[in-house]
């Protein structure tokens, strides 16, 4: 597999400031997953939260992207997840994985405690070579559920309500996921993304 990262695109670009994620190579359906630690540990935005504060309290949580795609029809599927872990609190992992399957033309979300993918029956068809925006909201509940409330792909908003059990970690943080699949062929293809924002309550 081959893949890379590349930062600070200026075209495609929205902001002048792109990300470029490629993947390709021989072995198919090989994957690639990039993470940020926003809160906790590692935490890029200089938020280490050491009495998990910021992680225990939170229970809204949006994820908003704009996307480039290149060669789209070459992807298996592309993949958006929030992460809460309490482990200080209730020794709980919120995984609230959303998954476009472009084989499929469909949105999946994660289920933790089975830890597999389920299909929602909500279309997913992002536009090729060209800048597609993706909005997801979700939520922990007071009863400390998964609640998936809605994606938004290029101005059409789709509600879920999907209520799910937790997994089990022994960490606290809160990190959010990118990563890109490719499939049998392992053709190579390219996604920026930009503009890319997480807001939480």
């Amino acid at each position: 597999m081959n893949w890379s990262r590349n930062r600070y695109v200026s075209s495609p670009s929205l902001s002048g400031s792109a990300t470029k994620h490629s993947i390709g190579g021989t072995r198919a359906y090989s994957d690639i997953l990039w993470n940020d630690h926003l809160v906790g540990s590692f935490s890029t935005q200089r938020l280490p939260d050491y009495k998990n504060t910021l992680t225990n309290n939170a229970h809204n949580f949006i994820y908003d992207v704009y996307f480039y795609a290149k060669n789209i029809s070459y992807s298996q599927a592309l993949e958006f997840d929030i992460n809460q872990f309490t482990g200080s609190q209730n020794g709980k992992g919120y995984i609230w994985g959303h998954e476009c399957r472009i084989v499929s033309h469909e949105w999946d979300t994660y289920d933790n405690v089975n830890k597999k993918w389920v299909a929602t029956g909500i279309p997913c068809n992002p536009k090729n070579n060209a800048w597609n925006h993706l909005v997801i909201q979700v939520q922990r509940t007071s009863g400390n559920r998964l609640l998936y409330k809605s994606i938004t792909l290029n101005g059409v908003k789709h509600t879920l309500n999907v209520y799910r059990y937790p997994g089990k970690t022994s960490w606290s943080g809160i990190t959010i996921n990118y990563q890109q699949d490719g499939n049998s062929s392992m053709y190579d293809y390219a996604i920026w993304l930009d503009k890319v924002s997480f807001t939480m309550w």
